[in-house]
């Protein structure tokens, strides 16, 4: 592993975090706030860091797969250790493992949160919170690739490592071209969803916070009832759509700018993650009829709520604490398949659960016709071996860390429902679970081993897993490859 490369380019990735803190702090600054200066402490202390760790090139520039997944493990914890200090310097979490989840759960998208009163904090720090959805959203290394002057070979290394999916599809030959068209596709869906939320009479604040937390899956609010709040038909059906856009794989959307329309209808993840939500929301319509007496109400909240978890979003027009069982155990399937690869959603990914169904019936096909060959195929291709070999690991791997977080949360002594359900919207990146962490509650409540829990859950699930645990082995720091 090439050590002195993978620390220069940390210190760049804190030199460029430095620079955005600086927008919160302009934020504060026109609301005459007073942690204008704890921003702008923060940046100084990581431009320090920028200039004692990233201004030499090494001499070797090289960089490795091994390496590019340890780059994009540590970015994530560095933005975020580095991101909580002006929540704790203000004031406004001052336990810093509270900071660190609240931060975490931001820039991985999650959007759990341990506040209870989220309308009290100055502008600029919930301006803060929502800008790290935006950033996280397409990914911290991504970003970073627009901004700076990595070299093909390194930022593929980058992109693979960081960019959800089984596969890491390429739009352009050179992958900072990739990164740049895929910013200002979705820099255009962002500024196109704050123009229809002001249009119906959200303010400016308001739409851009509540755009950055739609684009980026995440689904912080700065109102206490989240979306709830403006009691708006016609702003949870801008949002329901702008977050059903989001959770779609972005490449389609470079493919209708080529015109290829064709291609993004046949392709069989798009249409699996529309007939999916489809279903959900007719079977929840159907069910929640009794508790709204209207199916207009029904179909608007079913379809908010289907929207804001299969994208894992985390937004809320309702309780859905309140609804029948069923319609919970749907939201709970949902929580696990989230969106297409390739967007900015989390949860395990359409995709992936495509190739595991279609791997099973291959297996049973070759049960009853031994001699018959049959093959994977997702989208008229044939899956090959090393995918299919990833998406399985992916998936034990992804049971086994369920399973531990869930063991070591009980310790709280919380009910099942709330337990399990907490670890599941952590490590699927969605925000609310049910129970005691339902969409009117928060995570406040666990203790700080469970809160740590929650941060790896959200950090492994925003970097499928892998990169996280590869940085927690020891032969990775013992040996020098």
């Amino acid at each position: 592993m090439n050590y002195r490369m993978v620390i220069y380019i940390l210190g760049r990735m804190l030199g460029i975090e430095a620079l955005i803190l600086q927008i919160p702090m302009i934020v504060s600054l026109i609301y005459g706030e007073n942690c204008a200066q704890d921003f702008m402490l923060t940046g100084a202390v990581l431009l320090v860091l920028f200039l004692i760790l990233g201004r030499k090139v090494p001499e070797n520039t090289n960089i490795y797969g091994k390496d590019g997944f340890v780059i994009v493990a540590f970015a994530w914890i560095f933005w975020s250790f580095f991101g909580a200090i002006p929540f704790c310097t203000t004031g406004a979490i001052p336990n810093f493992i509270d900071a660190f989840f609240e931060t975490v759960s931001g820039f991985t998208t999650t959007g759990s949160t341990i506040l209870t009163d989220i309308e009290v904090l100055p502008k600029g720090l919930l301006f803060w919170r929502s800008l790290t959805h935006w950033i996280g959203g397409m990914g911290v290394l991504v970003f970073v690739m627009v901004l700076t002057s990595l070299n093909e070979k390194q930022s593929m290394h980058l992109m693979r490592a960081e960019v959800p999916g089984p596969e890491a599809d390429k739009l352009l030959p050179k992958a900072k071209n990739n990164a740049r068209l895929l910013y200002a596709m979705y820099l255009a869906l962002t500024v196109l969803e704050i123009l229809f939320l002001l249009a119906g009479g959200m303010n400016l604040y308001d739409s851009i916070t509540h755009s950055f937390s739609t684009a980026g899956t995440g689904g912080f609010s700065n109102r206490n009832a989240s979306i709830g709040f403006y009691d708006s038909a016609y702003i949870d059906g801008v949002i329901t759509v702008f977050m059903i856009l989001f959770g779609v794989n972005f490449n389609m959307y470079f493919l209708l700018l080529i015109k290829e329309v064709k291609s993004v209808w046949k392709n069989e993840e798009v249409r699996a993650y529309f007939i999916i939500i489809a279903g959900a929301i007719a079977a929840i319509t159907i069910n929640t009829y009794s508790v709204y007496e209207s199916i207009g109400k029904a179909f608007r909240y079913s379809a908010f709520q289907v929207a804001s978890i299969i994208t894992t979003t985390g937004f809320g027009t309702a309780d859905f604490n309140m609804w029948p069982e069923f319609s919970k155990a749907i939201l709970m399937t949902l929580m696990v398949i989230g969106a297409c690869a390739g967007s900015t959603g989390g949860g395990m990914k359409v995709s992936r659960f495509l190739i595991l169904l279609k791997s099973i019936k291959k297996e049973v096909k070759q049960l009853l016709h031994p001699k018959a060959v049959s093959v994977t195929r997702i989208n008229e291709k044939k899956v090959g071996a090393d995918t299919l070999r990833g998406v399985y690991i992916y998936f034990f791997a992804y049971i086994l860390i369920l399973v531990v977080s869930v063991l070591i949360v009980s310790l709280n002594n919380f009910d099942f429902s709330t337990t399990f359900s907490s670890v599941l919207t952590t490590l699927n990146n969605v925000g609310p679970g049910i129970s005691l962490v339902g969409p009117t509650e928060n995570f406040a409540k666990f203790s700080g081993l469970s809160k740590l829990v929650f941060c790896f859950d959200m950090l492994a699930g925003r970097l499928e897993i892998f990169p996280i645990l590869m940085v927690m082995s020891p032969s990775l720091w013992r040996r020098r490859f």
